[in-house]
Formats: C-alpha cells, sequence, structure tokens
C-alpha cells in the first residue's frame, strides 16, 4: 500500500474514469493531481476527493500543449518533491466508416489519445528514474486487441498505446518502474451515446480505477503488465 507521502498523477480526471481512479488512489492514500482541461469539473472533483479525507491538487492542462504537461510534471515536482504514480487516462473518441470518416478526428484521437500521453511519460520518467521507483498506467481500450467496424481511429491510436507501453516496460524495468496497461471494454462515460449505453453491456467507471488501484497495490516485485477487464456479457 502506498505511503500517505505518495503522489499521483490522473489526466482526464474531470469526468468518467479518471475521475473514479483519482477517488480510488485517494481512498488508497494518495496525493492526487488531476489534470484535464475543464478546470470548473476538476475542482468539483477535487472536492469531493477532500470531502472523503484525501488531499488533491487541480492543474488544468491539455495533454496535447508540450509546454501544458511538462508545467504540470514541474509544479508537481516542485510542491511534493515526487511523482510515485502517472495514470495516463486522457482521451477522446469519434467513429465513422474509413471512407466517411473526417481526418481531423483522427488527428485529434492520435494527439490526445497515443502523444499526449507519450510527451506526460517522458516528462514524468527522469523524476522515477531519480527516486528509483514508480508506476505508469496506461488505460487503453479492449480495442487496442480487436478493431470493430468505424473504429479505425480509435483502434490505431489505442494499438499504439500498447505498442509504446511495451517498450517502455522494457526500458524502464531495470529502474524499478513498472508500466501497466488497462484494457477496458465498454465503459459508460462521456464518451458513449445514452443509445450505446442503453443498448450494450458496459462498465462503471469505478471498475476501471478498481484494476488501477489493483495494480499499483502490487508489491514492488510484482508488475501487473495487462488487464483486460469487460462486462460479464460482452461478447467480443
Amino acid at each position: 500500500m502506498p505511503s500517505s507521502e505518495n503522489v499521483a498523477l490522473v489526466t482526464g480526471a474531470s469526468s468518467g474514469v479518471g475521475e473514479a481512479t483519482a477517488r480510488e488512489l485517494a481512498a488508497d492514500g494518495y496525493r492526487v493531481v488531476l489534470a484535464a482541461r475543464r478546470e470548473a469539473a476538476l475542482r468539483d472533483v477535487a472536492d469531493g476527493v477532500e470531502a472523503a479525507g484525501g488531499t488533491a491538487r487541480v492543474h488544468p492542462t491539455d495533454v496535447t500543449d508540450r509546454d501544458a504537461v511538462a508545467d504540470l510534471v514541474g509544479t508537481t515536482v516542485d510542491e511534493w518533491g515526487r511523482i510515485d504514480a502517472v495514470v495516463n487516462n486522457a482521451g477522446v473518441m469519434s467513429t465513422d466508416p474509413v471512407d466517411d470518416a473526417d481526418p481531423e478526428d483522427w488527428r485529434r484521437m492520435v494527439e490526445v489519445n497515443l502523444l499526449g500521453l507519450m510527451t506526460l511519460t517522458r516528462e514524468a520518467l527522469p523524476t522515477m528514474y531519480e527516486q528509483g521507483h514508480g508506476d505508469v498506467v496506461f488505460v487503453s481500450s479492449v480495442n487496442a486487441r480487436k478493431s470493430s467496424p468505424g473504429g479505425s481511429g480509435y483502434c490505431a491510436s489505442k494499438a499504439g498505446v500498447n505498442g509504446f507501453a511495451e517498450s517502455l516496460r522494457q526500458e524502464a524495468a531495470d529502474e524499478e518502474v513498472r508500466v501497466t496497461v488497462i484494457e477496458p471494454g465498454l465503459v459508460a462515460t462521456e464518451m458513449q451515446s445514452d443509445e450505446v449505453t442503453a443498448e450494450m453491456p458496459t462498465l462503471d467507471p469505478e471498475a476501471v480505477a478498481r484494476a488501477v488501484g489493483y495494480a499499483l497495490a502490487q508489491p514492488r516485485d510484482v508488475a501487473v503488465g495487462e488487464l483486460l477487464i469487460r462486462p460479464t456479457t460482452q461478447a467480443f
């Protein structure tokens, strides 16, 4: 279990899986840094964390902005002197057939879902290496393993996450930095329409958050490389 000094940085923390993960880790004893674009929503999450006895800081951040990401990491280290876990959760999704897709949607998904987490991870690693420990968690998707019609851009971005994570795992092992990929099935969040969540089996965001908490709670000599979690009745 983490000490009360440990710090977790969570992106996409204004709602959904990011919010649930921030609450989960705060309950587990982490001081949490909440990053997303929507400051008002982040402050609501922080208020909830602190009302439950946790410690939270709000840092509005667009993960596609390299300077903003560097400021996020620098401010965290300046205040607390460490980063014990980074949960790369920020993501966007659009679904269209390839012949009808907007290339700008593809670009946005790659920039947020893939390049954003690559940039944040790169910024945080020197602190983790200096500490001699750390955890990097990537919230990927079942679609990293199995593509679906209409999901070309999203599936490609998430497959890229898995490839990046595996390379990092091999590079960071000697530095005592663990790398975990969480691959959820369909989750009931803002990314899904009401029609989709009404027709398809979904996970609650808290289910994904518990998976993150499980991975981080393992003894330091145990690394949970991948967790694939789906609704029991999800067939694919």
